[in-house]
């Protein structure tokens, strides 16, 4: 409910996911909830941690604070991401999105850590916890606030299919799963001795870190350019042999310059005899059309061939 209707206030145009401007609109809406939303959730859990004496509970406290930074480096990809292309950047500025979630994945891991050093100190170091109903009450109720963020987040990426905005929503559920496991390591200190909550911080840092790791792994697999999309190479084979005069297309070479910005160059087919005018208002037709209905910049060369020989597609 109230994710629709933040969507309803904050996106024009909700139809048309792969406007520029759109993609901007849910980009700039998720980085602002998720900021507001961490660091409420920072100051009540320090609070808490404080309060409790808990060095799981801080360190979540801590993690919350990485993921409002997350969310700032998020609006920042965005906005730069969705600049129109320059002399020093003439594909644009689309990659901006993924070195955004490339930081994303850095602090996740570099907090990770950090939590992971404090929290074997406390093991071998153990300090009493006081945390009373109220406190484990107050701190569990945390949980349904990262849950709806967790669905916030997918709904957005179901929108846009943005990979720092799915970074966003794995790293809300790997906080659901670290709290729900500080809840019972605090709630068992009541009944043992054993430092439970170093080892629960302990297992929160290994989670953060394989999270971030995670995330790392999906983000450089762009930069690094990756094989693209079946169904992007087959759509694209359909659109152009479906324009008139292409009788044929092979050797398709697709660069990804950031979410929905692709370009491919191809070559195509056409008839020899119609002459050099009617190739290329052929292939001008066709690049236009797939324009029009794809995320693609297309560049075709010419192959001539002779139709009355080999007239099939």
């Amino acid at each position: 409910m109230l994710t629709k209707l933040l969507i309803k206030l904050f996106v024009k145009n909700r139809s048309h996911q792969l406007q520029t401007d759109n993609r901007l609109a849910y980009g700039t809406l998720s980085g602002y909830v998720g900021v507001t939303i961490n660091i409420f959730l920072f100051l009540l859990k320090l609070i808490i941690g404080l309060i409790s004496g808990s060095i799981a509970i801080t360190a979540d406290a801590i993690n919350n604070l990485s993921d409002a930074g997350a969310g700032m480096v998020t609006l920042l990809g965005f906005k730069v991401a969705v600049k129109p292309p320059d002399r020093e950047h003439p594909f644009g500025h689309g990659r901006a999105e993924y070195i955004a979630g490339l930081i994303v994945a850095v602090i996740i891991i570099a907090v990770g850590l950090d939590f992971m050093k404090e929290s074997v100190m406390r093991i071998f170091n153990p300090l009493p916890i006081d945390a009373n109903n109220l406190i484990l009450a107050i701190y569990a109720g945390t949980l349904l606030i990262k849950l709806w963020l967790f669905y916030f987040y997918r709904t957005i990426d179901k929108e846009i299919e943005s990979k720092i905005i799915r970074a966003a929503a794995f790293d809300s559920l790997s906080d659901i799963g670290a709290t729900f496991v500080i809840l019972l390591a605090i709630f068992s200190t009541q009944y043992t001795t054993f430092p439970i909550d170093g080892c629960a911080g302990t297992v929160v840092a290994t989670l953060v870190i394989i999270g971030g790791i995670g995330i790392l792994r999906d983000i450089i697999s762009p930069l690094l350019g990756e094989c693209p999309d079946d169904i992007i190479i087959d759509e694209l084979k359909e659109r152009i042999l479906s324009c008139p005069g292409v009788y044929g297309v092979h050797d398709i070479i697709i660069h990804n310059y950031g979410p929905n910005q692709h370009y491919v160059t191809a070559h195509v087919e056409v008839d020899f005899n119609e002459g050099l005018i009617s190739a290329h208002n052929t292939m001008k037709n066709a690049e236009s059309e797939v324009a029009k209905n794809m995320p693609v910049r297309l560049l075709l060369h010419c192959d001539p061939r002779n139709i009355e020989e080999n007239p099939l597609k």
